[in-house]
């Protein structure tokens, strides 16, 4: 692997969510018509909170909060497309696209909503596209650290956004040096690095235009945490862009009648794992808040 790579691959596990195994932590496979993908399903109960992870994401990095939600619910997380055992999907990766998926995946696994849906990062625009199409699937819905929506759409931080769109072709060009291996494992990390190239490229572009649509999610219980600690790989306006990226949060949970914004002041981007505890605590709230209204 040349230098350039190592910077690249350190890059996205700075940028984005690194995986980690799980020992002990079976899934299955389920067919949705154009490909399969990998799920991991634990506990009992209704509503089902479901889970869409960040870019690089995979199933395995929410096995701590899934099995804390189990004890509560049935916990739901996948692999998108090209992600973990989960098999390449269409082109392009956009939130239309895996919104659609997450609907037949769920239909295709027997698990019956309406749900709680829990987006980190890019999953928090796949999950609100999910929320805008299907609002009758939907009980509630956590965001965590969404990506800034006037960024996402070029209205601020050119520089910022000239960095991730670079990424996104070395992304692609790793793709490529893997496409035509005769190593199954090589071919698998170009299937993956095929998968995030585009997901990062709609985000910029058609993701981002689908989730700028959205006018309002009416009395949706919604609830948006943003990190407050900086990502050192923004340079000098990492402060300053932490600090917008939070506000852009805290209009997002404006959309909603019902919407509350927390700041976890001493997170990074990994909401999930620095700050655990209000993650879980805003999941089962809202899990609490659906089956009352089943009641009524």
């Amino acid at each position: 692997m040349t230098m350039r790579l190592q910077v690249v691959l350190f890059a996205l596990l700075l940028l984005t969510s690194c995986a980690y195994d799980a020992p002990g932590q079976a899934g299955r496979m389920v067919d949705i018509g154009t490909h399969a993908l990998h799920i991991r399903v634990r506990g009992e109960g209704a509503p089902a909170v479901v889970v869409d992870g960040g870019i690089a994401s995979r199933s395995e990095e929410w096995h701590a909060l899934q099995l804390r939600l189990a004890e509560e619910t049935l916990a739901f997380v996948y692999d998108r497309a090209g992600y973990g055992a989960s098999e390449p999907g269409p082109l392009p990766r956009d939130s239309w696209r895996e919104a659609e998926e997450l609907k037949s995946l769920l239909q295709a696994s027997a698990v019956e909503g309406p749900y709680v849906l829990v987006g980190h990062s890019l999953g928090g625009l796949n999950v609100q596209v999910f929320a805008e199409r299907y609002p009758e699937d939907v009980a509630g819905m956590v965001l965590l650290d969404p990506p800034p929506l006037g960024w996402l759409l070029g209205e601020n931080y050119s520089g910022l956004r000239a960095m991730a769109e670079q990424m996104t072709d070395e992304w692609q060009a790793i793709e490529e040096l893997g496409a035509g291996s005769s190593d199954p494992e090589d071919r698998a990390e170009s299937d993956f690095f095929r998968m995030i190239a585009s997901e990062h490229r709609e985000m910029l572009g058609e993701s981002a235009r689908l989730v700028a649509e959205i006018e309002t999610f009416g009395n949706l219980p919604l609830v948006v945490i943003a990190s407050g600690v900086p990502n050192p790989m923004f340079g000098e306006v990492a402060e300053e862009y932490q600090t917008y990226w939070a506000d852009q949060s805290r209009a997002l949970a404006d959309k909603s009648g019902r919407g509350e914004f927390f700041l976890a002041e001493n997170s990074t981007h990994r909401l999930h794992e620095d700050a655990a505890d209000l993650v879980l605590e805003s999941i089962l709230s809202l899990v609490t808040e659906a089956r009352g209204h089943r009641r009524d």
